[in-house]
């Protein structure tokens, strides 16, 4: 990371980055070229592993993509707000972000697939849901394992003047 002073290294900061997120950006490469996807996710974090979890539809271009190539990387961000300036130069943005790679696994066992929508649910809506097989069978869950991800922010200042 070029900017090491945006750089958030402790992990209880980096998960109230995540918890703050709604929408997970996953890039990802077919045969017909790179690729990126905007998608609501939930997460789990446990023995010091990241696990995003993500519901689909069963076909299409990112399945196919996916399933060609497990390989994928992610953003995620949140807290913008614009810093004004009296020039225009002087005008940016504040922001936190998470961004990370890591390996697509489908989930095809209905119990952890019925786990997995239920952490995507209660971190997009803080309420818990149940389901069932019949509603598990109608979409495709994957779960994004991260083999690295970091954070970087940029807090708000009221007016930012360059030196």
């Amino acid at each position: 990371m070029r900017r090491k002073d945006r750089e958030v290294k402790d992990i209880n900061e980096l998960l109230q980055i995540i918890d703050k997120c709604k929408v997970c950006r996953i890039g990802m490469q077919d045969k017909n070229g790179l690729y990126i996807v905007p998608m609501n996710f939930g997460y789990k974090y446990e023995h010091n592993q990241l696990v995003l979890y993500f519901h689909s539809a069963k076909e299409g271009r990112k399945i196919d993509a996916l399933k060609e190539n497990s390989n994928v990387c992610f953003e995620m961000d949140c807290d913008h707000r614009l810093i004004t300036g009296d020039e225009a130069c002087q005008y940016t943005y504040s922001y936190k972000s998470i961004i990370g790679s890591g390996k697509v696994v489908f989930i095809d066992d209905y119990d952890e697939k019925k786990l997995a929508l239920s952490v995507l649910m209660r971190h997009q809506t803080g309420h818990e849901f149940e389901f069932d097989n019949k509603m598990a069978d109608r979409v495709c869950v994957f779960k994004i394992v991260a083999q690295e991800f970091t954070g970087k922010h940029r807090p708000y200042m009221a007016q930012y003047k360059i030196s």
